[in-house]
């Protein structure tokens, strides 16, 4: 028959001649007592050292911590932490406003709402809903027409080469050419800000 193994049960209260400190907030206890370690058996000395650490932690918990019970069982509510811990990195520094930022908060222009910033507006003329621009937006409207009425001083005034039916795509794709001059000058604007 083997014998049987018996286990002694370890005292509940640990007893340190320098008490523990502890940060509930974190779960943390530190032993500010030194630590001897057995050199014949230093795994069990470090285990014993560890438990009794565990078993301060949760002696505090269960003394100062208030604890409810619900539905979803036993819950023990931690204090705010108190000891500070340090960052990895340092606090980011809050950004820069862009141009058009600081432009919109000096006027007071908010931000467009869901609705507003939709492209869809409302076409009179066939009665439905159509995009602002795009395929088939209303900034083309009147491009694609049979009939353009064309007024005689400005046909004089007109360069060789040019006709009425392109003047609207011309005028789009200078309006686009325009913002995009606009975009690279404030990106080199916002990038100068960065380097100095």
């Amino acid at each position: 028959m083997a014998a049987s193994s018996t286990k002694t049960k370890l005292s509940v209260t640990v007893e340190r001649p320098t008490p523990y400190y502890f940060d509930l907030g974190l779960l943390m206890t530190t032993d500010p007592n030194p630590v001897t370690i057995d050199a014949s058996k230093p795994e069990q000395s470090l285990a014993e050292v560890a438990r009794d650490g565990a078993q301060a932690l949760i002696n505090q918990l269960m003394t100062t911590c208030p604890i409810t019970a619900n539905a979803e069982g036993v819950l023990l509510t931690l204090p705010p932490t108190s000891t500070p811990i340090p960052r990895e990195k340092p606090i980011p520094k809050p950004k820069e406003p862009t141009r058009w930022e600081r432009f919109a908060e000096k006027r007071g222009i908010k931000p467009k709402t869901r609705e507003q910033r939709r492209n869809l507006a409302y076409d009179e003329e066939t009665g439905e809903w159509r995009p602002k621009w795009g395929f088939k937006g209303l900034n083309k409207k009147g491009e694609d027409d049979w009939l353009v009425e064309v007024d005689p001083e400005a046909e004089a005034r007109r360069k060789e080469g040019t006709s009425v039916r392109m003047d609207g795509r011309r005028e789009r794709k200078e309006r686009v050419k325009r913002n995009d001059r606009r975009m690279r000058k404030n990106v080199l604007h916002e990038e100068k800000g960065r380097k100095a």
